[in-house]
């Protein structure tokens, strides 16, 4: 049961999806972190922002690798030490991704809202639903499993829901690059490949939580309980 050889074979593609979107992720930023930009990631940010009209959105440097992310409690972005410094097409890109989140915020993009909201029972779900689903098994009590699979089902939708916010934000992180000046048309090749394959890790995590879901569903309420 807690070793079942049927819920790695489940979720063996999406296993398979995310190491490659990690691989891709990796390559393609090595790549465009050769190719000079003519601002730092936090620069480009900074310009990003200013132009959306939100000057009141900070900016901080982070310790880690790829750690950034935007902050919508605190409105500030968090900029990682190989992208805020950084004068590269893989910085300005991975900060004006950021800063389409802030910008996300500002217009109360719909999608970001609801993912926002779910954060809570997300992690709630994330961490109670194993728990709540094996002690159910152990003592054979379905409304266990049933809660543990209740709780998962708020990751999964978690997930979902996050995906069009990440596309969104690489949409709008494009498009602001290129109308301001940032990057040119040759650049954009670069930045392209870089938030390309940052989705992928994204849908990659989604199938991940969708197989195991369908996993829990198949295994402890239609199939066997040993």
């Amino acid at each position: 049961m807690f070793f079942d050889p049927m819920y790695f074979l489940i979720i063996a593609p999406a296993v398979i999806l995310g190491l490659w979107a990690q691989w891709r992720v990796h390559a393609n930023f090595r790549a465009a972190s050769e190719i000079p930009a003519p601002l730092s990631g936090a620069a480009a940010a900074r310009h990003v922002l200013d132009s959306a009209g939100l000057q009141h959105v900070g900016i901080e440097r982070v310790p880690g690798k790829l750690s950034d992310h935007y902050d919508p409690r605190e409105k500030v972005l968090r900029l990682s030490d190989g992208v805020y410094a950084a004068r590269t097409l893989a910085a300005v890109g991975i900060a004006a991704h950021e800063a389409g989140h802030a910008i996300q915020d500002a217009k109360n993009y719909l999608p970001l809202v609801v993912r926002n909201a779910a954060v809570p029972a997300a992690n709630f779900g994330s961490g109670i639903s194993f728990l709540l689903i094996i002690a159910g098994a152990i003592f054979t009590y379905q409304p266990l499993i049933i809660a543990g699979i209740v709780a998962f089902s708020c990751v999964v939708f978690f997930q979902l829901v996050n995906l069009p916010v990440e596309f969104d934000a690489s949409a709008r992180a494009k498009h602001e690059l290129v109308s301001l000046g940032i990057v040119d048309g040759q650049g954009m090749v670069y930045v392209n490949k870089v938030l390309g394959a940052a989705a992928w890790t994204y849908v990659a995590a989604t199938l991940q939580s969708v197989l195991t879901l369908l996993y829990y569903i198949m295994r402890f309420t239609g199939g066997s309980r040993d």
